[in-house]
């Protein structure tokens, strides 16, 4: 019995797949059945008879994003590709729209998308796929494609950029000696561009190209589909530009507060700065900062930063100049009065002299001259009168240090006065003129050098 039990489950297995094969043979009509019978999927069409020539034609159904950070973009495509396969001949007038699992008994292309990062084909409800076969054996296939593809951009002149991404189609397997890929309708191959919207950016130009993509393994035939993508400035404006120039104008203000009012100026300064520092940074955390590019919004931002931190600089200047004017005023008004004290003890000096010369004259010749005492060999030149006790002189070394201390303070009161302002507040007026000035022109070559060059 142990025996007879073993060719039984294979007699079951054979039958089963013998009706699932009648069955299938039922499903398909019978033009299918005369064009499947000794047809292999797994040798191209013209095997023998050179390469086959596929064509190709895209409809963009749309560009869900475009990535800065990754260099990115995600589309939705309808990849169509067209060949004849001389086995699929038949007779009559009509094509035959099959269903798209039977895409598995026919040879198809094996294309793919280069630099694609992440891909799927629509499945609800069913496989998106299209399977047509006309009377002449030519073979429409369909496909409806997510994919998530590469795209190099150059960010330097960022949001005022202009993008060139590609598409690009190649064969896997096949060389150029299997198969040959070629555009349906030359740049009219891709539609749907015209229609699409995106939210940061608008297509300016779309071509389309023919290559061959050279690798280790041989040249294959490749496909490629360019766009341009021009991005919109006018949020960035709002966003970004408009509240930075406005930050600088306000920094302008304290140009218009008195110079004495160092609370009130010292606030608008370092607000200013807080604020601008503040909009940088939330700019940047919305901004890429892949392969760390110098953008031209990061050039914006630092010069609206330079003159706000310019009109906070301004005002420690013109205060500085405040106080230095006073205090070379008093050291100016102290020189003066110590010449003044000099001269008039010089003065008193030669008066106090030319009295005692007469009185030694008036004095008889007989009587002797009185020694002089120490009291009058140590009168001072600088004492007011005679009669009083006059001060011994101080030494030689005491001197020549206070006359070097008085050259060295004329030194420092003429460095001084050479970099000395004469009215600190005339500070204000010109930074009222100049600033303003200053950041027009700047503003006029960052904006004639990014639009335009």
């Amino acid at each position: 019995r142990n025996e007879c039990s073993f060719p039984l489950p294979q007699l079951l297995l054979e039958n089963s797949l013998l009706n699932a094969e009648m069955k299938e043979g039922e499903i398909l009509p019978p033009t299918i059945q005369r064009l499947m019978k000794g047809y292999n999927k797994y040798l191209r069409p013209f095997f023998d008879n050179g390469p086959v020539t596929v064509g190709m034609s895209l409809d963009i159904a749309s560009i869900d994003t475009i990535s800065e950070i990754n260099m990115d973009y995600t589309a939705t495509i309808f990849l169509r590709q067209r060949w004849t396969d001389e086995r699929l001949v038949f007779e009559g007038n009509k094509s035959l729209s099959l269903d798209g699992r039977l895409v598995e008994l026919l040879w198809v292309p094996d294309t793919f998308i280069v630099d694609s990062k992440k891909s799927f084909l629509h499945d609800i409800t069913v496989e998106n796929r299209l399977i047509r076969i006309f009377p002449n054996g030519t073979v429409l296939y369909a496909l409806r494609i997510t994919t998530t593809v590469a795209c190099n951009m150059d960010l330097t002149k960022y949001p005022m950029d202009k993008q060139t991404c590609t598409l690009q189609l190649e064969s896997w397997g096949y060389n150029i000696n299997d198969v040959m890929f070629y555009w349906t309708r030359g740049n009219e191959s891709v539609s749907g561009l015209d229609t699409l919207q995106l939210a940061q950016y608008t297509v300016e130009d779309h071509y389309t190209s023919v290559s061959e993509a050279i690798y280790e393994t041989g040249h294959y035939p490749k496909l490629v589909f360019h766009f341009e993508l021009k991005r919109s400035i006018l949020y960035f404006i709002l966003e970004t530009y408009v509240p930075s120039s406005l930050l600088v104008v306000l920094s302008w203000v304290s140009f218009w507060i008195s110079l004495s009012s160092v609370p009130a100026r010292i606030c608008i300064g370092v607000t200013t700065v807080l604020t601008m520092t503040t909009l940088m940074m939330g700019a940047r955390t919305s901004l890429p900062n892949a392969n760390c590019f110098i953008k031209a919004i990061d050039v914006y931002l630092g010069i609206c930063f330079s003159f706000i931190f310019g009109a906070l600089i301004e005002y420690a200047v013109a205060h500085f100049c405040i106080l230095s004017h006073a205090d070379s005023h008093a050291l100016l008004y102290g020189h003066h009065m110590h010449d003044f004290d000099d001269e008039m003890n010089g003065i008193v000096t030669t008066i106090s002299s030319h009295s005692k010369r007469a009185k030694r004259r008036k004095e008889p010749a007989a009587s002797p001259a009185p020694a002089p005492s120490s009291t009058e060999l140590a009168v001072s030149p600088s004492s007011p009168s005679s009669s009083e006790p006059k001060p011994e002189a101080s030494p030689p070394e005491h001197t020549n240090w206070c006359i070097t201390v008085l050259v060295s303070l004329r030194k420092i009161i003429r460095s001084i006065n050479c970099c000395h302002v004469e009215n600190p507040h005339h500070i204000d007026n010109y930074s009222r003129l100049i600033f303003p000035l200053s950041f027009v022109m700047v503003n006029l070559l960052y904006w004639t050098y990014y639009l335009y060059f």
